[in-house]
């Protein structure tokens, strides 16, 4: 054993090959997350249930930090750490639908959404589960999941149905509504800190295509642009969703748009999102009708190897006034803001149905910043959005300090995390890499 290796016990046998150390070929794609490079002492390369509860066990007998990976895409970082464990979930991920007529279907955690998307488009299934094809099914499932099908699925985490959990001690638990409710409520927004969720039972939607529009507008600088783009929305039927960035372009500010309709005719498609076209002057527009799986393609899966530093945060609006949308514009000329149609189908759920409880706002706000720029620039193009959020999303959170978890998981939901998390983890052997208070 090198030095680099030094303090390592001897591996069991069951992960014999599946232990990477830095002076493995592989360790190279599996030290890091998207967003950060990372020197873990090992990378553990599970491939069943019961050799997470062997990687887990081993794990903690070295007494170093632990991180789980499902994909790697936590704007966080907070799937590897240095000189810890990584328990890398990417042999799990087995997808198979249960039962068709009930569109239900089990999927392993270390699966990425283009593998389910692309196994499910032959029995004409869909889920909706974030933008990028490359995402992780765990960090999404666990967190919440704001999808291209948003307004009219909902939340991933809305149409789970049941859990498969390795909780610290190494117990392995299924959890439903039934069955372990209070972990099942937990595991829906808050997993991250009740064990490592293994796999996902979830209910699909029968869809095959969807319209697809992409649209670029200028927008005016009085915020009007980006209060008329949440207006449409408003007005429009569920079918509808969107997501939006808003970039510098030369002189003036550009929303790009991509709007995504839950319907198979392009004769739906296009009154739905024709109002887009007129929110600023157009300087571009398409519309497709595309299969659900060129939303998150295969072509998206890549090693992850932090190529792409940042740090982000978030706010989930309810309402886009005319201060709303001003403020929304002039953080545009400081940091990366994105813009994500919420509600309809989300606002279905009751507050304390999961560990999600933002349950009432319309849009979320998110603002990055890159490499140079840091936490100083992203505070000074967040402090004019701050006191108009309303709540906060966990998966487009890079700071997860106590002041955000207050944001993510407020008042009482809060304390029934905590709750939750001392109960399933009463050691914390998953809460201090969260970083949440606790």
């Amino acid at each position: 054993m090198s030095g680099r290796n030094a303090g390592l016990t001897p591996a069991p046998e069951q992960l014999s090959g599946r232990i990477v150390t830095p002076g493995d070929r592989r360790y190279a794609t599996l030290r890091s997350t998207y967003t950060r490079r990372a020197t873990p002492a090992a990378v553990l390369l599970p491939r069943s249930t019961a050799d997470v509860v062997a990687a887990l066990r081993y794990a903690r007998e070295q007494s170093r930090p632990i991180a789980v990976r499902s994909g790697g895409h936590g704007l966080a970082g907070l799937s590897s750490v240095d000189d810890g464990v990584v328990i890398d979930l990417s042999g799990l991920n087995r997808i198979e639908v249960l039962d068709h007529a009930a569109r239900l279907v089990r999927v392993q955690a270390g699966a990425r959404w283009a593998e389910v998307a692309r196994a499910l488009a032959p029995h004409g299934l869909a889920i909706s589960s974030g933008d990028h094809g490359n995402v992780g099914v765990g960090g999404l499932a666990t967190g919440g999941g704001v999808g291209w099908l948003v307004r009219s699925y909902g939340l991933t985490i809305d149409h789970v149905r049941a859990v498969e959990v390795v909780l610290a001690d190494g117990t392995v638990v299924r959890a439903d509504a039934r069955r372990e409710p209070e972990l099942f409520w937990a595991a829906r927004g808050a997993g991250a800190g009740v064990g490592i969720v293994v796999a996902f039972e979830i209910e699909a939607v029968d869809l095959r295509q969807v319209g697809v529009a992409q649209i670029a507008v200028e927008v005016r600088p009085d915020g009007s642009t980006v209060r008329q783009w949440a207006e449409v929305l408003r007005h429009s039927p569920r079918e509808l969703s969107t997501a939006a960035m808003l970039m510098p372009y030369g002189p003036v500010t550009v929303m790009s748009i991509t709007a995504v309709v839950a319907a198979e005719s392009l004769r739906r498609v296009r009154p739905l999102v024709a109002p887009l076209r007129e929110i600023g002057t157009l300087l571009d527009d398409r519309i497709d009708l595309v299969p659900y799986p060129t939303l998150v393609p295969t072509s998206h899966l890549h090693a992850n190897v932090g190529q792409q530093p940042n740090l982000t945060t978030n706010g989930l609006f309810t309402g886009m006034g005319d201060e709303q949308a001003r403020a929304v514009t002039r953080a545009a000329g400081q940091a990366l803001i994105q813009l994500r149609s919420v509600g309809g189908a989300v606002n279905d759920v009751a507050p304390t149905e999961t560990a999600y409880p933002h349950r009432h706002q319309d849009t979320l706000v998110i603002a990055s910043v890159f490499p140079p720029q840091g936490s100083t620039a992203l505070d000074a193009a967040w402090s004019g959005l701050a006191r108009h959020a309303d709540g906060a999303y966990v998966n487009f959170e890079s700071r997860p300090r106590p002041a955000a978890f207050d944001r993510v998981y407020p008042g009482e939901t809060g304390r029934r995390v905590t709750r939750a998390w001392h109960r399933y983890d009463p050691e914390g052997v998953f809460r201090p890499a969260y970083g949440a208070r606790v």
